[in-house]
C-alpha cells in the first residue's frame, strides 16, 4: 500500500545536554517517510531542498528506498534550517533560528504519479500547503493523516480549522490538544478536535506514552523507556511515520489497527531519540523492529486480574 509523505526536508543543529550536532539532516518529511520504510511501505517524498542540499543526503533518502519523484530542488535558494536547544530534561526546547529559506515559496504540484497514494502523511506544515495537497490527492480518497503544531494553531487557526476538517486522522501532542480545543482536559479535547472533522485522534505525551480516541475506543500506550536519550528532534514526525507505515502494511483501517499502529509509531520514535539527527533510524531493521515491539509488549502487558 503506498504512502505519500509531504513536509520538509531540512538542515538541522540541535544542542542537547548531551552534544551538539551541526547541520544534520532534519525534516518532518524526512523521519517520517524513512520511519515507514522501516515497514517495507511504498513510501513517496514530496518536498522542497535548495541547492546547498547535499547530493549525500540525497543518496541516503534513496538508498531507504523512500520515492524521491517529488523531490523539489531550488537551486537558486537554501535549504529549510532550524536550529534549537533542549533543556535538561529534554522536554522543552528554544528554537534558536528558523530560516524558511525555499520553504516560504513552496507551493505543492505533486507530479501525476504521486496523486492516487492510499494513504497521505502530512508532516507539520502550514496548513494552507497541507490543504493544497489533500486537494491534489481527493480523487483518490485516500486516508489522510496530518501532524500540526502549535505555530499553526496560533498563527493561522482558519486555514488550520479548513484543513483538520478533512483529515481523518490528526496527530497532536499534549500542549497542541489543549490549545487547540481550549481546555485543560485531554479527554475533552480529544472529543472537540473530533467534533471538528477527525475519525481519529492521537495525543502524543512524549516519554509518557500517547493516547487515542478512535469511534468508541480509547487506548492509552506507555512510552518505550530508554536509559539514554540523546536527541529528541524528529520523534513526533517518526511516530507519524510508524503510525502511517503500519496502518498500510496491515491494509486495515480498524480501531484495533489503530492501537498496534500507536504502539508501532512510539516504538520507532524510541530508535530515533538514541542519536543526533536521523543516523539511528537509517540504519534500523525491521528486524530491530519487532524486536523493540515484543519488548514493548511485555512492557505493557497487563496481568490477569483475579478478584
Amino acid at each position: 500500500m503506498s504512502i505519500l509523505v509531504v513536509g520538509t526536508v531540512a538542515y538541522d543543529t540541535v544542542e542537547t545536554p548531551f552534544g551538539r550536532a551541526d547541520r544534520v539532516l532534519g525534516g518532518s518529511a524526512t523521519y517520517a517517510s524513512l520511519a515507514a520504510r522501516v515497514l517495507g511501505a511504498d513510501v513517496e517524498l514530496n518536498a522542497v531542498v535548495g541547492g546547498d542540499f547535499a547530493e549525500a543526503h540525497v543518496d541516503a533518502l534513496r538508498d531507504r528506498g523512500v520515492g524521491l519523484d517529488g523531490l523539489v530542488r531550488d537551486e537558486a535558494g537554501k535549504t529549510f534550517f532550524w536550529e534549537g536547544r533542549y533543556g535538561h530534561d529534554l522536554s522543552s526546547r528554544d528554537t534558536l533560528t528558523t530560516d524558511l529559506n525555499v520553504l516560504a515559496t513552496f507551493e505543492p504540484d505533486l507530479p501525476a504519479s504521486l496523486r492516487a497514494p492510499e494513504i497521505v502523511c502530512l508532516g507539520n506544515l502550514d496548513p494552507v500547503i497541507q490543504g493544497a495537497v489533500i486537494d491534489q490527492t481527493a480523487a483518490a480518497a485516500p486516508l489522510v493523516v496530518a501532524d500540526t503544531m502549535n505555530f499553526w494553531i496560533e498563527s493561522a487557526p482558519e486555514a488550520l480549522a479548513e484543513t483538520i476538517a478533512r483529515v481523518d486522522v490528526l496527530l497532536v501532542n499534549e500542549e497542541e490538544a489543549r490549545q487547540l480545543a481550549d481546555t485543560p482536559s485531554l479527554v475533552k479535547a480529544a472529543r472537540d478536535i473530533r467534533a471538528m472533522g477527525p475519525r481519529t485522534v492521537v495525543i502524543k505525551k512524549g516519554e509518557h506514552g500517547a493516547l487515542l480516541f478512535c469511534d468508541d475506543d480509547v487506548f492509552a500506550a506507555p512510552a518505550y523507556l530508554l536509559e539514554t536519550v540523546a536527541d529528541p528532534t524528529g520523534a513526533g514526525d517518526t511516530f507519524l511515520g510508524g503510525f502511517a507505515g503500519h496502518l498500510a502494511r496491515s491494509g486495515a483501517r480498524s480501531s484495533e489497527a489503530m492501537r498496534q499502529a500507536v504502539v508501532v509509531g512510539s516504538a520507532l520514535a524510541s530508535f530515533v531519540v538514541e542519536s543526533f539527527g536521523p543516523d539511528r533510524l537509517l540504519e534500523t531493521t525491521s528486524d530491530d523492529l519487532d524486536g523493540r515491539l515484543e519488548a514493548f509488549q511485555r512492557l505493557a502487558s497487563v496481568p490477569a486480574l483475579v478478584f
